[in-house]
């Protein structure tokens, strides 16, 4: 049979010389270049100006409005020597360093570094001689300064409300986690061992140990995912305590209590804008006040009263005569949270004109140290209390004061919270805090 004289390719019928080019042609279509395009015309520097110009001004706009530009942050060395405690109390007291710090409302210290907080600024200070050894400040007034888990916490205030909540390495101020949260002006920050409550008078919220992540709103949320989940939104409320596992709230609620209401939280539920209530009780009075909460037991004082009630269960323990006035409880204590400190022996309570003392297990009253300035704190195994014209040292057992000690306050007379660092005794005189040794 003869040879077809055409070939089928791609379904089409075509010549055979069709199919084939010779490759020298293909060789100088390839080598021919392209018409080259000039960028050096009027139109090109314009628009690579205007292009350099764009970014500039945003790059500028970033810098001005981010965070990074309104930090400092100033760090120290990592290494501290911690102080050790005195075991003999010292016959005199005098000043050996002062700082502003408003943003304070007790003495912040741990391992030899005292850390003074005012205006944006806060600072990481040698507890013997209040050198500085790290800042970190923000254009943001603070709101408060604390300690947990051998970190500072910082609070600053932005806009509405203290809403920036940053760590700070204890030694040398390094950053740590952060976080943006809702907590209200005028918030205390409160540390019950693995979780860190922000007070306040409609909402509050809880975070947790290891990332700062929020595990319990409680109260009227801004931003409300699962309605119907908060027990009583429309309460306020007037004073805190916290122990471990446990939230206690002084609630107010006049549209479903005739009087206050006492409120024992999860800080760690399932969701966190799901509270789990432990226990809640309707209290008698008006005016009441959270004094302390421990595992087992919430004590709340009225007039002339301390009630201690179950905290699992709500059921009343006890209630106790104290010397308390309707004038001392009136309003809510600073950051709503009571005056107290605890030691190894006791619960301290000031009143506002007594420090009271209160057991461990069942926070029953044992005694009382009339006309003192603030809780106190301890030293060399004692309790110092301040008192116009110095501090009074007192036996933890029986109440009794062993010595005393002059301090020169300069004409300070009110509230003194206060602190040790080894030798150190810290006084919170209002917005100073004062060292003395």
């Amino acid at each position: 049979m003869g040879q077809p004289e055409q070939a089928e390719a791609n379904g089409r019928g075509v010549l055979a010389e069709d199919v084939m080019e010779d490759p020298a042609d293909l060789h100088d279509d390839a080598d021919e270049p392209l018409p080259a395009r000039s960028w050096r015309t009027r139109g090109d520097f314009i628009g690579v100006a205007l292009v350099t110009v764009a970014v500039l001004v945003a790059t500028l706009v970033v810098w001005l409005t981010s965070d990074a530009r309104n930090t400092t942050s100033q760090t120290g060395p990592s290494q501290i020597t911690p102080l050790q405690p005195v075991t003999v109390l010292p016959p005199a007291l005098a000043e050996v360093w002062r700082a502003p710090s408003g943003a304070t409302p007790v003495p912040v210290n741990l391992d030899s570094v005292v850390v003074t907080g005012d205006g944006g600024e806060v600072v990481g200070r040698n507890a013997l001689t209040g050198d500085v050894r790290w800042r970190y400040s923000r254009d943001w007034p603070l709101c408060t300064v604390s300690t947990a888990w051998g970190r500072v916490f910082a609070v600053h205030r932005k806009e509405i409300n203290c809403s920036e909540v940053t760590t700070l390495d204890t030694a040398s101020g390094t950053r740590g986690p952060q976080r943006n949260g809702d907590a209200e002006l005028g918030t205390r920050l409160l540390n019950e061992g693995s979780h860190v409550l922000t007070t306040g008078e409609k909402f509050v919220e809880v975070y947790r140990r290891d990332d700062l992540v929020r595990s319990l709103e409680y109260g009227t949320l801004r931003a409300i995912v699962n309605p119907g989940k908060q027990p009583r939104p429309n309460c306020t409320y007037g004073s805190f305590a916290v122990a471990p596992g446990k939230v206690a709230v002084l609630e107010r609620c006049p549209e479903q209590d005739p009087g206050d209401r006492i409120t024992i939280l999860k800080p760690n539920p399932e969701k966190s804008d799901e509270p789990q209530v432990i226990s809640s009780m309707a209290l008698a009075d008006k005016g009441t006040r959270v004094v302390a909460l421990t595992a087992t037991r919430v004590a709340v004082a009225t007039p002339g009263k301390l009630t201690v009630f179950d905290a699992d269960n709500g059921s009343l323990v006890a209630e106790y005569p104290v010397q308390v006035t309707a004038e001392e409880l009136a309003g809510d204590p600073p950051g709503r949270v009571a005056s107290t400190f605890t030691s190894t022996a006791n619960t301290y309570w000031f009143t506002g004109s007594r420090t009271i003392a209160l057991s461990l297990n069942d926070l029953n009253p044992l005694w009382t140290v009339d006309g003192t300035l603030g809780t106190g704190t301890t030293m060399a195994g004692h309790l110092l209390v301040p008192v116009a014209g110095g501090l009074d040292v007192i036996d933890q057992v029986s109440g009794q004061e062993v010595a005393s000690v002059p301090v020169d306050r300069e004409g300070y007379t009110g509230p003194v919270e206060m602190a040790t660092e080894g030798p150190v005794v810290l006084e919170q005189r209002g917005g100073t805090l004062v060292a003395l040794r």
